[in-house]
């Protein structure tokens, strides 16, 4: 059954084999887990976050209207999480790369100044600026793929990077 596709999967659930959503679980989590790390600069708040989300997406199941687009409905609740704890939390860093200590240690003084430059500068941004910034620039998402997983149009996505990149300059010089 881990060949099916997520319709069939949902369906399968609905219809009683509450077993059937670890195969959900399975195919999006180390996924949709980066992205909620890459949010919110937290691996522990990540994987809080990607919990919640999962236990929200099985206990509203029945309102997935198009089941066989569960990865996009199931992706809007876990940057919906996100964009929720950055609201209550706007002062979170953001570690776009973890460093070791032994070798942020041995790091020159301009890279570990330029590391911090940058993650002063991702707290800047808006959790929706954040949320398509790293969709783009970090995961290297499509515009196409990220309309179709965060349910918008492709000309707001392209409008959103443009103003994240632009705070971002603004705040590194």
């Amino acid at each position: 059954m881990t060949e099916a596709g997520d319709g069939a999967i949902v369906r399968q659930v609905l219809d009683g084999d509450t077993e059937a959503f670890g195969i959900l679980v399975e195919r999006y989590r180390i996924e949709f887990g980066r992205v909620a790390e890459a949010m919110l600069g937290d691996r522990d708040a990540a994987e809080d976050v990607l919990q919640e989300s999962f236990i929200s997406a099985y206990r509203s199941l029945g309102r997935c209207r198009d089941p066989e687009r569960f990865k996009s409905w199931a992706f809007r609740i876990v940057t919906n999480r996100c964009r929720d704890l950055l609201r209550k939390r706007p002062a979170i860093s953001i570690d776009l790369v973890e460093v070791p200590a032994k070798e942020a240690a041995d790091m020159p003084a301009e890279d570990s100044e330029l590391a911090a430059q940058l993650e002063r500068a991702m707290s800047r941004l808006t959790p929706e600026q954040r949320e398509v910034f790293v969709m783009k620039e970090v995961e290297g998402r499509s515009y196409e793929e990220m309309a179709e997983l965060l349910d918008l149009k492709i000309d707001a996505l392209r409008m959103r990077v443009m103003r994240a990149k632009t705070v971002l300059r603004k705040a590194m010089t």
